[in-house]
């Protein structure tokens, strides 16, 4: 339905279920919806009268092209464009839009991302329509979401996995309800709230940094006088600037149906955030891409630039994705809705004994699950969970498992009382929040923190879907052999406990007691990527048909060259910012101290500062270029390395180290320079002239 608001219609540029009811005729709606079911399949008369009735109404909005919309084996979209344009046989222009056009398409497979599925002389790729996510018109073109697979039908992007997986889900949890005596629940579908966080930034300040334009973060740059310390920027003010750019953007997403809801200042300067209501999983993932394109193109717009890398600055808080997760029936019941009796409430209780057992088996899962370049820059730090996987339930929830699993039972509190006579006494949640975890429990739904600001959701997305499956068919096959619900919420507690923690996960405590419990700590992306590899989540993929061990194997070996790719450009720019910019700014600064000195002697004057000055800096300058040789000599030996995980190991174990090196004296040069004489905007300007 199309709403008005002051600006903008919600959805105009969205082909809506209510727009697909206006314009086709019943039977073929009927047909079409049965379709998306997976009641049968679609058949060519009702594609032809779809895609006619979409050509119409994406042209009533000025569209000229149409593309299938997909998610390749990257952190972008991608889509051929073709026009409605076409010949008669008289040779006059029409405009012509048909069935099999709508329903498949056929990109250049080779020239994705394939992990060895496809090679250069093996091209060729199917896109299809993904029924389930709509069509919109954005750029004048039509974008019909698809998926991706090669000639021989394997899955090439993102979203097939999430397709399959929220099929295996809705499977297993309806055997749940079925063994609790619901057998009139049809649909179970895993609703997603992705979080996406950003930073924004001057644009003539941006193209003026070749790190953040070709790299998306700051390579050198040393702490401004000011960070976030204050704590006076989150959910502060909006800058008028950054204020209008919200407003666009907001109204943009909201003429393609996205429901962005909340927006305001993060912990960083110059850092925001945008959050969206839930929507099914499949829907959520499109939406989020459509929200960080969106944010970019009109970030240009305002003169500025958006910044959706993991860590674009140094000492201060970087960007992450939270992934709200849930469970939701057709009538709107909710699996992780606790209610005013929470420990009486059999599915509540099974659905968290299947979650806590399904993070305490899949811990490397969920590490891999949100394993990216960027992310390995950012996870640990204040502003993100550290790589050590555990589970949030709080206080009261977690005494009501720790008391089942111990044969007892407990009693929930929940109210807050503010001590105020002229205010409400606030109705208290099931559990507090707790910001410093990886995935928490926070009211109605499960918060993943892990996730990187950068990358798509469908992997953490598709990852959840397919655990909480085998935790939620474990707990059914229980129910099915006769066990009443507590004697199998309570085994579960005592056999998967160890993953719960309440506590602060950024202390040294916690990574101790943790290890104690033999939880494990994946500190980095490459190590994370090799977890794919593992007999056990082999076996899972394939056991649910998420993904082949071909497609598994394909996804590991595209995630270790992508690493080896980021961190080689990165390199690459160092060296160039080093070489061609700091180095001979640094030098041509000591040839003034130089100059200045033998005036000052010249006079009779005492130079001692300035020889100190000259010699502090050329001390610097000489740390510099060592780094830039040791730098450039570790990359190249990288570069040679034909294996692709022993070139990402390469990369990270050495050529990391060297790019923090120069990084450090480079930043130290900073540091002892005049402003005036720096060869880029610092951080400060960065951070503060928006």
């Amino acid at each position: 339905m199309v709403h008005k608001t002051d600006t903008v219609r919600f959805g105009e540029k969205l082909f809506s279920d209510h727009q697909m009811k206006e314009r086709l005729s019943e039977k073929t709606w009927e047909a079409f919806v049965a379709s998306r079911r997976g009641r049968e399949p679609l058949s060519s008369a009702v594609a032809e009268e779809i895609a006619e009735a979409m050509k119409d109404w994406a042209i009533s909005l000025g569209a000229t092209h149409f593309t299938h919309w997909f998610q390749p084996l990257s952190e972008v979209t991608a889509g051929k464009h073709d026009a409605f344009l076409s010949p008669d046989c008289d040779g006059e222009a029409v405009l012509e839009f048909s069935g099999k056009e709508l329903v498949c398409g056929e990109p250049d497979a080779s020239s994705f991302p394939s992990g060895g599925l496809r090679a250069t002389f093996e091209a060729r790729g199917y896109t299809a329509w993904d029924l389930s996510s709509p069509a919109f018109v954005l750029d004048r073109t039509l974008y019909i979401p698809s998926v991706f697979c090669s000639y021989t039908g394997e899955a090439l992007d993102k979203k097939t996995p999430l397709l399959r997986s929220m099929e295996v889900v809705e499977r297993a949890a309806l055997r749940v309800l079925r063994a609790l005596g619901d057998t009139e629940t049809k649909n179970v579908t895993a609703m997603v709230g992705p979080e996406q966080e950003y930073f924004l930034i001057d644009r003539e300040l941006y193209e003026k940094r070749m790190d953040l334009l070709i790299c998306g973060r700051t390579l050198f740059g040393s702490k401004p006088p000011k960070g976030q310390e204050l704590d006076d920027h989150y959910c502060g003010r909006l800058r008028l600037r950054v204020s209008a750019f919200m407003h666009e953007v907001d109204e943009e997403l909201w003429s393609l149906g996205v429901f962005a809801k909340t927006k305001h200042n993060e912990v960083a300067p110059a850092q925001h955030e945008l959050a969206v209501v839930y929507s099914t999983a499949n829907i959520a993932c499109d939406h989020n891409q459509l929200v960080m394109e969106t944010m970019r193109r009109v970030a240009k717009r305002h003169g500025l630039a958006c910044l959706l890398h993991e860590k674009p600055f140094a000492g201060v808080s970087g960007s992450g994705k939270h992934v709200n997760w849930s469970l939701s029936t057709e009538t709107g019941k909710n699996f992780f809705k606790p209610g005013p009796e929470p420990e009486n409430n059999p599915l509540f209780l099974l659905s968290m004994a299947a979650l806590m057992r399904s993070v305490d088996e899949h811990q490397d899962l969920l590490r891999y699950s949100c394993a990216n370049v960027g992310n390995d820059d950012r996870l640990g730090a204040a502003e993100a969970p550290p790589s050590i996987v555990s589970l949030y339930f709080g206080e009261a929830l977690t005494e009501i498992f720790t008391a089942l699993a111990a044969g007892e039972n407990a009693v929930h509190h929940s109210e807050t009382h503010l001590g105020l006579t002229r205010s409400v006494d606030v109705k208290r949640d099931t559990t507090d929040r707790n910001r410093t975890s990886p995935c928490a429990f926070t009211g109605n739904k499960i918060e993943f923190r892990m996730c990187g600001s950068s990358a798509s959701v469908s992997r953490p997305c598709f990852i959840i879907n397919t655990i909480m499956a085998d935790g939620l068919d474990y707990v059914a096959s229980r129910l099915e052999a006769g066990e009443d619900v507590k004697t199998v919420v309570a085994s579960v507690a005592k056999q998967h406990g160890r993953i719960l923690f309440d506590g602060d996960n950024y202390s040294e405590e916690w990574h101790e007691e943790a290890a104690r419990r033999g939880l494990s700590n994946i500190t980095s992306t490459v190590e994370a990527i090799g977890c794919m590899l593992s007999e056990k989540s082999l076996s899972l993929f394939e056991k649910y048909g998420i993904l082949s061990r071909s497609e598994s194997m394909s996804r590991v070996e595209v995630q270790y060259e992508l690493y080896s790719k980021v961190r080689n450009i990165e390199s690459l720019i160092m060296l160039e910012m080093a070489g061609r910019g700091i180095i001979p700014a640094a030098m041509d600064y000591c040839g003034t101290l130089a100059a200045d000195a033998e005036k000052i002697a010249a006079v009779g004057l005492e130079n001692g500062d300035h020889k100190e000055m000259l010699s502090s800096i050329l001390s610097l300058v000489a740390k510099a270029r060592q780094a830039l040789k040791l730098l450039d000599g570790e990359h190249e030996q990288a570069m040679q390395i034909e294996n692709l995980k022993e070139r990402a190991e390469a990369y990270r174990d050495r050529v990391l180290p060297q790019m923090e090196s120069l990084r450090a004296a480079c930043d130290a040069l900073e540091e002892e320079m005049p402003d005036k004489l720096w060869p880029m905007p610092t951080y400060l300007d960065l951070m503060y002239r928006v």
